[in-house]
Formats: C-alpha cells, structure tokens, sequence
C-alpha cells in the first residue's frame, strides 16, 4: 500500500497525503530558491524528519528501559551547499528536561539517536553534527 501522494499546486508548492491518516503537509521553494518560504520546504522536511525520528527511537528506547523522555526538545538548523545544491550538514541540538538520567540511560538515549532509521539512511557525506543538553 502506498504510503504518501503528492501533488504538485502551482507556485513552487506541493501537497503531500498521507494515505493512511488522511493527514496533509504542504511545501513550498525556499526564498533563496525562488520560493516564497511560507510552508516547511523539501530539505527542511529532510532536517525535521532526522529530528523527529531521533526523539521517537529515543522514546522507544526510554520507555524500553522503564523511564521517559518527555519534554524533550529538537532544534535544527540545515545547512545547504552548492554545486550540486543540497543539505551538505544537519545540526541537531538535543536538549533534555532534566539532569536526572542515569550513565547508563544517557548512553541509551545517545545511541539510539545515532541509530534512528532516517540518519542510517542519509547518504555518509552528509555531516549529522549532533549534540546533546542535559537541563539542570
């Protein structure tokens, strides 16, 4: 079954469907790609997936393991390149609620977030520069 229709809407935007949930998520150009940059561009979508992706299998992770994640936060900034244009780098500051993680969960946290599937599936020159804030 297929997982997502898109449609292409005029004026460098698109619509994307997913199937199952019915749920819409529409793009647009970056300005400094002919667009209006009102909407989640293609490569934010990219940045944003690795981001959401590694909260999710660090919540898998935590809830695995008996303790949770919750109110944790992602802040990304996408950094393009040229020749061809592309995502050349990913920086992704994970910041968590509090201080109280044990060693052993914080390696747990850490390394599933290294592992989520979208950061194994970008391509290896692709820098995932990813860092890790424990709140006080």
């Amino acid at each position: 079954m297929e997982t997502v229709r898109t449609k292409y809407i005029g004026e460098l935007r698109t619509e994307a469907l997913h199937v199952r949930s019915g749920n819409k998520i529409v793009t647009d150009a970056p300005i400094d790609n002919q667009g209006r940059g009102e909407f989640f561009s293609p490569t934010d979508l990219l940045a944003t997936a690795l981001g959401s992706c590694m909260l999710t299998i660090m919540g898998i992770s935590a809830r695995t393991h008996g303790f949770d994640i919750d109110g944790t936060d992602v802040k990304i900034t996408k950094i393009m390149g040229t020749n061809p244009r592309r995502v050349v780098e990913v920086l992704v500051e994970l910041t968590f609620p509090h201080n109280h993680y044990s060693a052993k969960e914080r390696k747990l946290l850490e390394l599933a977030a290294k592992e989520c599937p979208v950061a194994n599936s970008l391509h290896p020159d692709l820098k995932q520069n990813i860092i890790f804030k424990y709140k006080d």
